[in-house]
């Protein structure tokens, strides 16, 4: 099972001239669910066959931070992509995913803001493409930036989704109760996309990470 986030995580930790140390550092963790080695939540997780592909183009550090889940995605989806966002200097392989004509690709964001007519609520298959849906992966000022200020993406279309419920996530103060973290954007997405098993185990998932995450803050095991 590979987990790209996490493949990324290793990449840039070895890159790093200097070592990251988010709040908790110097606790005990799992290394693949990042939280306090007690609360390990790895156990069952297994990902789940499904007809999309999944990149999650992450700020900075995010790939760091033990609060992120776009790596609960990434242990779901079996098609995972991560890269890190570079506004003038992109990888490489982040624009061969794109442009790569087995791959139907949209930008999953908000539709304020956005031309009209790159806007689509809906996921519609063409022919035998597979749906690759990239997820702005940071803070919601972080994400803002990466989709004004990524020429690489500025072709291809917005898949607006609505919250049908206020965000649960809880693991960061987002600045309004509608934001979402990027693990419940992916639910709704693979909802979207007619992947429901996918979309159960990631919600499943996703509950059990939040549950164990909250439960070492409070017992000061983690963050």
């Amino acid at each position: 099972m590979t987990n790209s986030v996490l493949k990324l995580r290793n990449q840039q930790i070895a890159m790093a001239q200097r070592e990251f140390k988010a709040r908790g550092s110097k606790l005990s963790r799992c290394e693949s669910c990042l939280l306090a080695q007690p609360l390990c939540i790895c156990a069952g997780v297994e990902q789940v066959p499904c007809d999309v592909a999944v990149c999650m183009l992450m700020y900075h550090n995010e790939s760091f931070k033990p609060s992120n889940t776009g790596r609960l995605i990434a242990d779901i989806v079996p098609d995972n992509h991560a890269f890190r966002w570079d506004r003038t200097e992109p990888d490489p392989a982040l624009l061969a995913l794109i442009t790569d004509p087995q791959y139907q690709a949209y930008v999953v964001f908000p539709s304020e803001g956005m031309a009209p007519e790159r806007v689509c609520n809906q996921v519609q298959r063409q022919g035998d493409k597979k749906p690759l849906f990239i997820f702005l992966d940071g803070t919601w000022r972080e994400a803002k930036k990466m989709v004004r200020k990524s020429p690489y993406l500025d072709e291809l279309p917005i898949l607006s989704i609505s919250p049908e419920k206020l965000s649960d996530y809880r693991l960061r103060v987002a600045p309004h109760a509608h934001q979402l973290g990027t693990a419940e954007v992916a639910i709704m997405v693979l909802q979207l996309a007619g992947e429901t098993e996918a979309a159960k185990k990631l919600e499943q998932h996703f509950v059990a990470f939040r549950g164990a995450y909250l439960k070492g803050k409070r017992s000061k095991l983690s963050d």
